[in-house]
């Protein structure tokens, strides 16, 4: 027996309902796993909403650490008793136990504790795929990161000062930007206050950046224009502020010949030696010191809506962990 949340129509967090559900023995290339944290994401907000479309009714989430009581035929390299971690693609992640694909697990180390890893895993190959896969960012680049603060900003922060960039880094309020400077900021904005494209060009010389990660999405999308530099890269990868639509060509000609991608995690992690190898940087960069999964809240697992109520609400700072 298991408990899950279940979503059978999009809509606000109150569309999150929890249920009983029997597991049934794992099936060929499946584990049954028992979740001991579960990370929260923006996409898992996208997703209730409708955003990102699900086959409904579905489960939600997608990160989560936990062992591994059973498994099924065919499955190689793990065994039950195992400490694992998931993060996704396939959502149903809230919950107290699943069968998931074996192809979806990663072994964690014994260095590496299940509340670090639920908040870890996704917001950390996601930050590894941008930087180093998407925008291939080099030593001595200066990047504007929106959202320094956030569960993903705050992890940038700290890989582009290790791998040598300098960092501008745009939050919402004096605490946050305490936490930008404390990941690693060079410069820190207040994005309510700040005219933040005027600031970033002032810090450049008044060429712009040439690397822009937005997480935010339509309510920044100009200001991200007006601060790239000529030939710059915006890498839009989120919508929390709403999704960016109707891009013009012309724009991006008239601001600079800019390039902009909207990346999408799971097309840079296509392959399981894909997978592990972003695994295994990721885990490396936390061992440096690089990065830290700050956990800046949690919440009980059948509280998610709250969670999701507060993350909307810019009412979190860090990670957020679900625990059951």
């Amino acid at each position: 027996m298991a408990r899950t949340a279940v979503i059978r129509k999009t809509g606000g967090p109150e569309a999150i309902e929890w249920m009983d559900v029997d597991l049934p023995a794992p099936a060929a290339g499946e584990v049954r796993m028992r979740h001991t944290a579960v990370g929260l994401n923006y996409i898992d907000t996208y997703q209730r909403r409708g955003m990102y479309p699900l086959a409904l009714p579905s489960g939600l989430g997608s990160e989560a650490a936990g062992v591994i009581e059973a498994v099924g035929e065919g499955v190689e390299g793990f065994a039950p008793g195992d400490r694992v971690a998931t993060f996704g693609p396939a959502p149903g992640a809230y919950c107290t136990g699943r069968n998931v694909r074996a192809a979806q697990l990663v072994h964690l180390p014994d260095d590496i504790d299940d509340h670090t890893a639920a908040a870890l895993m996704l917001k950390g190959c996601t930050t590894e795929c941008l930087i180093e896969r998407c925008a291939k960012v080099e030593a001595g680049q200066t990047v504007l990161v929106w959202a320094a603060a956030g569960g993903v900003g705050h992890l940038m922060v700290g890989w582009l000062k290790a791998i040598g960039a300098t960092v501008i880094g745009t939050v919402g309020s004096a605490a946050k930007a305490e936490q930008a400077r404390a990941a690693g900021a060079d410069h820190v904005l207040l994005h309510k206050t700040d005219d933040v494209a005027a600031e970033v060009r002032a810090i450049t010389g008044g060429a712009g950046v040439p690397v822009v990660f937005d997480g935010v999405g339509m309510a920044t999308w100009e200001v991200s224009l007006a601060a790239t530099a000529r030939r710059g890269l915006i890498v839009s990868y989120g919508n929390a502020g709403g999704p960016v639509t109707g891009v013009g060509l012309g724009v991006l000609a008239a601001k600079g010949s800019l390039f902009v991608t909207r990346p999408t995690l799971f097309d840079y992690y296509v392959t399981p030696e894909e997978r592990q190898a972003g695994v295994e940087r990721v885990f490396a960069m936390l061992r440096s010191g690089a990065i830290v999964p700050e956990i800046g809240q949690t919440f009980p697992l059948e509280q998610a809506a709250a969670a999701h109520r507060a993350l909307e609400a810019g009412e979190t700072s860090g990670s957020t962990v679900l625990l059951p």
